[in-house]
């Protein structure tokens, strides 16, 4: 019987956030040391926001932002071209039996909060808050 089938759903959930957070902080590392063998790479600094895993731990999406947002598709394409690279790493660092396939997506919840932001700010929107209280 397998292991996992003892466990409650929070467990299994709780451990899938794990494995996503310690991916996060694994790709984090090589990018921050350069590791990957890529001018585009390690010309940018890239943060690694956030990793979501699907609950066989086989899918990660890893969400990605170069800093100031700048040539962020030219970091995207770098990224998802030394994906290889980065499942191996991934694999050799967390031990487990399974690499998960990585994808990287652009993390848009910056733009999102900027959004937000601005829509906050206008006139018409504070004097419809201003009503309500």
């Amino acid at each position: 019987m397998a292991k996992h089938q003892h466990s409650t759903p929070e467990q299994q959930s709780v451990r899938v956030l794990k494995v996503g957070e310690r991916v996060r902080h694994i790709l984090s590392e090589l990018l921050a040391r350069g590791e990957a063998h890529d001018d585009v790479l390690r010309a940018h600094n890239i943060a690694v926001t956030e990793v979501r895993m699907t609950p066989d731990l086989r899918n990660a999406k890893a969400y990605v932002k170069p800093l100031l947002g700048k040539d962020e598709a030219e970091v995207l394409k770098a990224l998802r071209t030394n994906t290889a690279f980065f499942q191996k790493e991934v694999a050799q660092r967390l031990g487990l039996k399974f690499a998960p396939k990585l994808s990287f997506k652009p993390d848009e919840s910056f733009d999102e909060a900027d959004r937000i932001e601005r829509l906050l700010d206008d006139p018409r929107v504070a004097r419809d808050l201003d009503e309500e209280e």
